[in-house]
């Protein structure tokens, strides 16, 4: 997504497709100066926005083509979870387990209920939702794949960078990262050295996820976001 002007619009939210199908409420797009929570970490945060079924499709197909270790061994963990909809799109897979992390107490509400009532309709791995800073965070045992569509800005992504290296540098072989809208990959490249970059690419939606987009967007934030219909993404490993 691109920053752009912002101008309002008001009516009837649009369904994504996703929501459509599964009788879940994922969508919307929230700016960060929206998600005020009174938190120090609140200036960090970037926007809540969606994954893109198709994006996040083909960017697990990505993965697993370089994964060193079975998906069902692997936990899943959603960094910036919002309202669930990566963890949801997770649940399609056969993870060993599902993790999400989320500060902002409305968020995590709406992201508990889509759970809930995804678990309700549908054989799904454990899901689990954590009402929690990232920097205090328990870090699940064994392999890990975590998932960032650009949660917050450099200032907190390299704090979180310099924990997950901490906290995996006895778990050689254990972490690897979907980074999707990787805004702060030379971060990742220039002071954060010891994760390796797998595999960088554009994904581009479908189009049913591009015209979703695109409603969304303009209803919730016009002008201050327009919609490209791609996302720049990396796979990362921190290595042994």
């Amino acid at each position: 997504m691109i920053p752009a002007r912002r101008k309002r619009r008001k009516g009837l939210a649009p369904t994504h497709p996703f929501d459509a199908l599964h009788g879940t409420s994922t969508g919307s797009l929230i700016p960060g100066d929206e998600l005020a929570t009174g938190h120090r970490h609140d200036r960090h945060i970037t926007a809540y926005h969606g994954a893109a079924p198709s994006l996040f499709g083909k960017l697990m197909s990505r993965w697993q083509l370089l994964a060193q270790h079975p998906v069902e061994r692997t936990a899943f963990v959603d960094i910036g979870a919002g309202k669930g909809r990566a963890m949801l799109l997770a649940a399609q897979h056969p993870f060993r387990r599902i993790v999400g992390v989320e500060l902002h107490p409305a968020l995590a509400a709406a992201s508990r209920a889509n759970i809930e009532h995804y678990q309700a309709t549908h054989t799904a791995p454990h899901i689990r939702l954590n009402e929690a800073d990232v920097m205090s965070m328990r870090m699940p045992v064994g392999p890990c794949l975590f998932f960032l569509f650009n949660p917050f800005d450099g200032v907190l992504m390299d704090r979180f960078l310099h924990r997950l290296a901490i906290q995996f540098k006895d778990r050689p072989g254990e972490l690897d990262l979907l980074y999707v809208n990787d805004e702060q990959r030379e971060l990742l490249q220039g002071y954060h050295k010891q994760f390796h970059e797998l595999w960088r690419g554009r994904i581009y939606l479908s189009h049913e996820d591009r015209d979703a987009d695109k409603a969304i967007i303009t209803h919730d934030a016009d002008g201050l976001y327009v919609t490209s219909g791609y996302e720049d993404c990396g796979i990362w490993r921190l290595k042994s």
